[in-house]
């Protein structure tokens, strides 16, 4: 199985060998248990899904319940599949160290950016505005410009950047360095940011 969940707990900063000070985030990884296995004969595809973080039963809904009691498993807040490359049992708790190694410290993170709300296109896609504020000009500075001609093509075409929703999307961040793992505590901490707000849940994959 190529990863686990976890829970951004924020930022900081550490050293490296070289004196370097090096920004990372902390994330809470697992343990996570496993909830489920599926294989190819029953469900036409193997993967193993896991559970991080458990709950109380009364909030839990029915069908939730005979799900992890079948596993054996008290129950879990968040739910995630994963591929499935090794042999895992139902009930097996799988821990930061057991699955992230120094050997192999690149990692993919999978969240939910922060939301943003509505924002013009100069801080939602990049744009410098149009001009600067000169004679007979004053309202225009961070104006997308023109967005479509008149005559031809008459419209405006789908997918042209312009001002609107920002952020609260799920996005992954690629090819990640593992700094550090703290074994005792859950820790990973990773080199530079990942998406989401402190206290969100991340998804990591090796």
């Amino acid at each position: 199985m190529p990863g686990l969940l976890g829970k951004k707990i924020g930022m900081t900063s550490v050293f490296s060998a070289e004196g370097k000070n090096i920004p990372c985030t902390v994330v809470e990884v697992g343990p996570c248990v496993v909830t489920q296995v599926k294989t190819s004969e029953k469900d036409g595809y193997e993967a193993v899904q896991i559970g991080f973080v458990e709950k109380k039963d009364k909030h839990t809904s029915k069908p939730e319940i005979g799900h992890f009691k079948k596993a054996g498993v008290a129950p879990q807040r968040h739910l995630a599949e994963f591929k499935y490359e090794e042999k895992y049992n139902l009930g097996d708790v799988i821990t930061v160290d057991g699955m992230f190694s120094m050997d192999d410290p690149f990692i993919d993170v999978t969240g939910v950016s922060k939301g943003k709300g509505f924002q013009g296109v100069v801080k939602r896609h990049g744009f410098r505005g149009v001009g600067e504020a000169t004679l007979g000009q004053h309202n225009r500075l961070r104006a997308p410009g023109s967005i479509g001609a008149c005559s031809y093509p008459a419209k405006v075409f789908k997918g042209t950047r312009m001002g609107g929703q920002m952020g609260n999307k799920q996005v992954t961040v690629q090819n990640l360095v593992i700094i550090k793992i703290i074994p005792e505590h859950n820790l990973l901490l990773i080199k530079g940011s990942v998406p989401g707000s402190k206290g969100s849940i991340v998804r990591i994959e090796r």
